[in-house]
């Protein structure tokens, strides 16, 4: 990763000097300079003239959790929220950021969109540090378990109706982690089904009965909808395995 500065001085040297006190390089200090701008004088000392230029690059090694960390905290300032903190639990794979404060809420968003941009924005950023595979959660609170129980509230909710009244329901569009969350509450309730429909952001789950288990309905007075004997059966994964998003390339 490059990181670079402009200084500014009355004479080049000061202007590379000024760079170099941004960047806190000293004299042992690897790093490139190139002056975009030479100091010209005033005509008479009074008119015109110019400051000189220099911009400085050095070679930062920073980490995809440092990176992610610089990234999302620029974002949260120039958002000019009050009083809002980031935390950070960092390991060898992975970046957790709790985000906290008193205007959290538009943070998170509406159904938790900007919270989820955050995340996404965030990802990408850290994983053009090395080019690998790192791990970036972006959550406020417990908001994300939060919303992850509701939807599979909802999820067996919109089952159990499938299966009595026969007839299927459409949810909002979903990102894939939490169609995949919908997927797996589904499949736990005998009798209903859900798959995916729709491309790109208007993609959703729907909810119907099972049609193979309609058969079963219609032989027997005393059917019941009830949790599947199998309730561990591999749900529909549309994320990949890789949680939110999926993996950031």
């Amino acid at each position: 990763m490059i990181k670079e500065v402009i200084g500014t001085g009355e004479t080049e040297q000061e202007a590379l000097e000024n760079a170099k006190a941004q960047l806190e390089l000293d004299e042992n200090s690897e790093y490139d300079f190139e002056v975009i701008q030479r100091a010209e004088k005033k005509v008479l000392g009074l008119f015109g003239g110019k400051q000189a230029q220099v911009k400085v690059s050095i070679k930062v090694n920073d980490s995809p959790a440092d990176t992610a960390e610089e990234f999302l905290k620029n974002v949260i300032d120039a958002m000019k929220l009050e009083g809002i903190t980031v935390e950070v639990e960092k390991t060898e794979t992975s970046a957790t950021f709790n985000i906290d404060g008193d205007d959290v809420g538009y943070v998170i968003g509406r159904r938790g969109e900007t919270l989820d941009a955050l995340q996404y924005l965030t990802s990408l950023v850290a994983n053009h540090v090395d080019n690998s595979y790192f791990k970036i959660t972006v959550n406020t609170g417990n908001y994300r378990e939060k919303r992850e129980k509701t939807l599979e509230i909802l999820g067996r909710k919109l089952a159990f109706k499938a299966v009595k009244t026969g007839k299927k329901t459409s949810l909002e569009p979903m990102n894939p982690y939490e169609r995949r969350i919908i997927h797996t509450s589904v499949q736990k309730v005998r009798g209903a089904t859900s798959w995916s429909e729709g491309e790109n952001a208007g993609r959703h789950v729907v909810i119907g009965p099972d049609p193979k288990e309609r058969n079963n309905r219609r032989g027997s007075r005393n059917y019941n909808p009830r949790p599947a004997q199998n309730p561990d059966r591999k749900p529909l994964d549309e994320s990949n395995g890789a949680g939110l998003y999926g993996r950031i390339d």
